[in-house]
């Protein structure tokens, strides 16, 4: 190899690493109302957010008002709980904070989404928010840990526990299908004891508890009976402009589709209805 080429393959291999060192965006811009953290990358804007209307979202009607009050109150610069919604699968946890952000985006309400894998960079995401006049929700969506998890700690942390006070002007909600975020064994429950007459729990079931219990406000979601998926479905033919159940062979049909799939969830009822509305000709 000449000189010359070793001197052309040097200049390649700087540009590289000027490009890795390159600082990343760590704090929101102020053009858009919803961001995603990259571990590596930084804050990247959301330029066509998931807004959900807080209409479309039914059989939630307690979940809806708790939230919305919780959130209000944030806005406005009042106290406001973490949130942790927790339940069952495509009962709307996810889009409960979605339509969330659409309602309050104009008062000046952002999201930023965090993966479970980047969870472990929260301390440096919450330094980049102090002082920001926008009030900033931290969404993670579907978190489950294990006990050894370095993310875990994170959370815990920064919900309560850091030596660092968070900011007023964040706050984290979180979806689950686990009340405790974690992984919950038959063996835990032998080491709990009674003492006068009251249960004591041992050590790994209130490791467990005191993450969850770090979210102030806890919203439950369950499956939807037969009535409520109908419902759900109505609605969504309703917007795509196909039959209702009302139509006995629409009403197999959705019903058909739940037992396939094992759920009667928002989830399924807005699938249902794009498969059916898609069949007319």
């Amino acid at each position: 190899m000449t000189q010359e080429e070793l001197l052309i393959r040097a200049e390649a291999l700087l540009e590289r690493f000027e490009g890795l060192l390159k600082p990343v965006e760590s704090a929101p811009d102020g053009d858009h109302i919803a961001f995603r953290w990259r571990r590596g990358r930084g804050m990247q804007p959301v330029v066509h957010p998931h807004l959900i209307r807080m209409e479309s979202l039914l059989c939630m009607e307690r979940q809806k008002r708790e939230i919305d009050r919780n959130t209000a109150q944030f806005v406005a610069g009042r106290s406001a709980n973490n949130v942790l919604l927790w339940g069952s699968r495509g009962t709307g946890k996810s889009s409960l904070i979605k339509a969330i952000l659409h309602k309050h985006a104009d008062l000046g309400l952002r999201l930023i989404e965090v993966d479970k894998s980047d969870l472990i960079d929260l301390p440096d995401i919450v330094d980049s928010l102090y002082g920001r006049t926008e009030k900033f929700i931290l969404f993670c969506d579907d978190l489950s840990f294990e006990a050894d998890d370095a993310s875990y700690k994170s959370l815990k942390a920064v919900l309560d526990g850091s030596v660092a006070a968070p900011p007023e002007n964040v706050l984290i909600y979180a979806t689950s299908n686990r009340r405790h975020l974690l992984p919950e064994q038959m063996r835990d429950n032998l080491d709990a004891r009674v003492v006068d007459g009251e249960i004591h729990h041992g050590e790994a079931v209130e490791e467990k508890i005191s993450l969850s219990e770090r979210f102030g406000l806890w919203l439950s979601f369950y499956p939807f009976d037969q009535q409520q998926y109908l419902q759900i479905v109505d609605h969504w033919l309703a917007q795509l402009g196909a039959e209702s159940s009302a139509d006995e062979a629409t009403r197999e049909a959705a019903l058909r589709w739940a037992l396939q799939r094992g759920s009667r969830s928002g989830r399924v009822a807005l699938q249902f209805a794009r498969d059916w509305a898609g069949r007319a000709p």
